[in-house]
């Protein structure tokens, strides 16, 4: 029985085409097969009185045409701009996960099949940082490949660090998150890249895809740099006058990714509210500057399927990122626990808990609550630093607790390992805490914070219930629309894999639905996109 139908004959068009009816494929798995191959187009017609799809390259016979959808590769989708200038095949990012989950692994699979992916060099010393871009330049020497750049508010010479290193080492891209406004440390790679074509054009050296969930963030990146961070990169010599005249002419970032309710770092703002007003703003800026190339927007957090990935470029935006999925793909720097775990979540497997970069704030990030202890721990944390000025003024009963459940050891022994740790790492940070009893608690308790991260990704063996695993919801969507697939098998989930199904899905519904919008009607098995068992 064939799964076309026709809802409405008022709706379909006379397109006075007409085909051979012996092309004509009316069972179900052929049909299936006319739909997924998508670098033809599909006419709808009937055969023996039974309706079905034909591919044919030329419009002949006697069998009037009554639908048509037209070819749409993966590589199709989004903007042309994007993938012209970050050099790749498809609109699609790896967005960068910290701690080097979004791995040298999972770039260089990515960047190798055409796609754009951002190394997690977040939470990393910029030693480690400068040994990832190497091995992922040496495999890459041409791209495409971004680097993350993480604002750091209270570890400002990790961020100052990184820039340094990315200067260095030619890093043409990166990826600017966490963002709560510009610091001279993002404006200088930006600024330091800008140069003068024969034509007098801007040439933008160094690009810059900001993610951001507010407007207020996201217009800074879209305007050019402001005067004040200019003057101060020109008195220390950062910055040539050339640079800061040609600064005036382009925006921040070259990308703004509307970050809607992500893992990690997030606003859990919703996507079809985020995405329209972002998209808003830069309709408003990009006609006030008229910059060029123009601005683009992109979209990332909770896409996890083929459906969300067509909702994502339907309502416009020039590229999709996805982080949460690629998290449990087999190139990401994870442990096989947390892979395997993360394999098996569902949409309201996630919870918000405090963040160890912007502890102090009470800034917050979504974590994996299944399996895992971290998130309350952590917010238990965040309550005794709020309620006390010190560790002193921490009831014996509540210190004892925290020391044998969470630190499994004497919160001193702790601090003498926290001092250790940053003599290496900022100096500064340590100098600060020194005489202030109240970020010296902090510290103490970031120590947890971040550590509980780098056990996830380890496999420290005993800390299982303290791993935090950044993850959003997008991710437990992917694992429901992959059930009985060979996809649920996180040994077998393959980024660019995993990449390509969510656009060739995504272009496969659109076909189905440029046919319901001329009257098809399609039955379940048809009418949807799945992976092969």
């Amino acid at each position: 029985m064939s799964g076309l139908g026709l809802n409405n004959n008022n709706n379909i068009i006379d397109w006075a085409w007409k085909i051979d009816a012996s092309s004509v494929k009316t069972d179900n798995s052929a049909i299936k097969s006319a739909l997924l191959d998508l670098t033809k187009p599909v006419y709808l017609a009937k055969s023996q009185e039974k309706l079905g799809l034909a591919s044919v390259t030329a419009i002949a016979g006697a069998t009037d045409v009554l639908a048509f959808a037209q070819k749409l590769n993966p590589e199709d989708l989004g903007d042309d701009n994007y993938k012209k200038q970050h050099g790749v095949k498809y609109a699609y990012h790896g967005g960068a996960m910290a701690n080097g989950i979004a791995s040298v692994e999972l770039v260089v699979a990515l960047g190798k099949a055409g796609f754009l992916c951002s190394f997690g060099a977040a939470g990393l010393v910029p030693d480690a940082v400068e040994d990832a871009i190497l091995r992922i330049q040496a495999e890459l020497p041409d791209g495409p490949y971004a680097v993350n750049l993480i604002h750091a508010p209270a570890e400002e010479a990790l961020e100052r660090g990184a820039v340094e290193r990315f200067l260095k080492l030619g890093v043409k891209t990166v990826e600017a998150s966490a963002y709560l406004g510009l610091t001279e440390h993002i404006v200088w790679y930006r600024l330091a890249g800008l140069s003068k074509n024969a034509d007098g054009t801007v040439n933008i050296g160094n690009k810059v895809i900001a993610k951001v969930s507010r407007t207020e963030v996201g217009r800074r990146f879209m305007e050019p740099a402001p005067q004040k961070l200019i003057d101060k990169l020109l008195a220390q010599n950062k910055i040539t006058q050339e640079q800061a005249e040609l600064s005036k002419l382009v925006p921040m970032a070259d990308d703004i990714t509307a970050e809607a309710d992500s893992g990690g770092h997030t606003d859990n703002r919703p996507f079809l509210t985020l995405l329209p007003s972002i998209m808003a703003l830069r309709d408003e800026v990009q006609a006030k500057y008229n910059f060029a190339p123009a601005l683009r927007v992109g979209a990332g957090g909770g896409i996890g399927t083929p459906e969300a990935t067509l909702a994502a470029f339907n309502m416009g935006a020039a590229y999709i990122v996805l982080g949460s999925v690629n998290q449990a793909c087999v190139e990401a720097g994870a442990s096989e626990h947390t892979r395997k775990l993360l394999s098996t979540i569902e949409m309201a497997d996630v919870t918000m808990a405090p963040a160890a970069d912007m502890f102090e704030m009470g800034v917050k990030l979504q974590v994996l609550k299944r399996g895992s202890m971290f998130a309350m721990r952590a917010k238990k944390l965040y309550e005794l630093y709020v309620a006390h000025d010190s560790i002193e003024d921490i009831p014996a009963v509540e210190r004892e607790k925290i020391e044998k459940q969470i630190f499994r050891t004497n919160l001193d022994e702790i601090w003498d390992g926290t001092m250790s740790f940053f003599k290496e790492r900022d100096p500064e940070m340590l100098t600060r805490a020194m005489n202030n009893p109240k970020r010296k608690m902090a510290l103490i308790f970031r120590w947890y914070l971040g550590l509980s991260s780098r056990w996830s990704n380890i496999g420290e063996k005993g800390r299982e219930m303290d791993y935090q695993i950044w993850a959003g919801p997008s991710l437990g969507a992917f694992n429901s629309w992959v059930k009985g697939t060979y996809l649920e098998d996180y040994t077998r989930r393959g980024a660019v894999d995993v990449a390509l199904h969510m656009l060739k899905g995504a272009a496969y519904l659109q076909r189905v639905n440029q046919l319901k919008l001329q009257g098809v009607s399609f039955s379940t098995e048809l009418a949807g996109y799945r992976t092969e068992v």
